[in-house]
């Protein structure tokens, strides 16, 4: 056994935060841009490209993203293309969440009176138009819980990437676990930070709630 200080287990558990930050960070801002690209599809006019975007979702929210970081983790090199435990991590999380943002913006962006759209389309404004200009602005409103409450899911969800190797925070406290047999202590301290990282994302997401619902009455 490897004799650890609290404030030596601490300080290595910080570190490992980074990078579970950081792959957060990266699966939720690369699900966004392509959750909004796979959005437009889903609702626009073009019948094939909404069926393949449904397929798309149907199929990512139906599988374990355990399952997926195997396949990808596990499953390229058996084609000869060699990923690393970060890059299988970051690809699948973005997958992950783009599925699951496009199907809560969806549901946003329907959640908007249809009179909306028929009085922007009588000002003469095209599909777009109307998207950015009426039906979006008032999306976001509908959209801002839903989507922090999922994000919050995404950080706690890329535990899962200790499974293939990556070493963010529960990789980390595994291998302290495995050298100073103290899993009471150094997982009570995972949570802690944790709840350190996901706690203010709930905060603030209402306070953005109650800011852009000023004046929506």
């Amino acid at each position: 056994m490897t004799d650890f200080t609290t404030w030596d287990i601490a300080r290595n558990l910080l570190l490992a935060a980074r990078w579970t930050l950081l792959l957060s960070a990266i699966a939720f801002a690369g699900g966004g841009v392509t959750a909004l690209l796979l959005l437009l599809a889903r609702m626009g006019k073009v019948r094939w490209a909404r069926i393949l975007v449904s397929l798309y979702v149907e199929v990512f929210q139906s599988t374990p993203l355990l399952m997926q970081l195997f396949l990808v983790y596990f499953g390229l090199p058996l084609v000869g293309i060699e990923v690393s435990a970060w890059l299988a991590a970051a690809v699948c999380l973005t997958v992950y969440s783009s599925a699951f943002l496009t199907e809560i913006w969806r549901g946003c962006v329907e959640a908007v009176p249809e009179g909306q759209w028929d009085g922007s389309a009588s000002l003469g404004l095209h599909y777009l138009q109307q998207l950015r200009l009426v039906i979006l602005p008032q999306a976001l409103r509908i959209a801002t819980p839903p989507t922090v409450g999922f994000l919050v899911q995404l950080v706690k969800s890329t535990a899962l990437a200790s499974i293939v190797g990556y070493r963010e925070l529960t990789k980390t406290a595994q291998i302290l676990t495995n050298a100073t047999f103290q899993p009471f202590l150094i997982f009570g301290l995972v949570a802690l930070i944790y709840f350190a990282i996901c706690y203010p994302l709930t905060w603030s997401s209402r306070a953005l709630e109650r800011k852009l619902s000023v004046g929506k009455q």
